[in-house]
């Protein structure tokens, strides 16, 4: 008992939280930083956690949007410009028509990287 106990003590030491909470954790953390617009903070996190906007795209939603609509939802100008500069212009492509119904100053910014 006292052995079982023991490698429980010592896996969650070294492995810490389960991955799905670590999960919750960033979505909700990435989340506030797009809408407070927050670009220092959001690089540095995404830095600290060794994240890249390309990679967690998909799997973060803010709200039932991407973090690009919510970027142009939510008004935030200067880390709508940094998720634009990071993602693929294909990307860019799909989600022109509904970064340009919220905001036009991102949807100049993400024609101009399309072209």
């Amino acid at each position: 008992m006292k052995f079982i106990l023991l490698t429980v003590f010592i896996s969650i030491l070294f492995y810490g939280y389960p991955p799905y909470a670590k999960a919750v954790n960033v979505s909700l953390s990435v989340c506030e930083y797009i809408a407070a617009d927050d670009k220092k903070r959001l690089r540095s996190f995404l830095k600290k956690n060794r994240l890249k906007i390309r990679k967690i795209f998909s799997g973060i939603s803010c709200k039932g949007k991407n973090m690009l609509v919510f970027a142009a939802v939510s008004n935030s100008k200067n880390v709508g410009k940094l998720i634009i500069g990071k993602l693929s212009k294909e990307v860019i492509k799909e989600n022109l028509p509904d970064i340009t119904q919220h905001s036009e100053l991102l949807a100049g910014i993400a024609k101009k990287r399309i072209q």
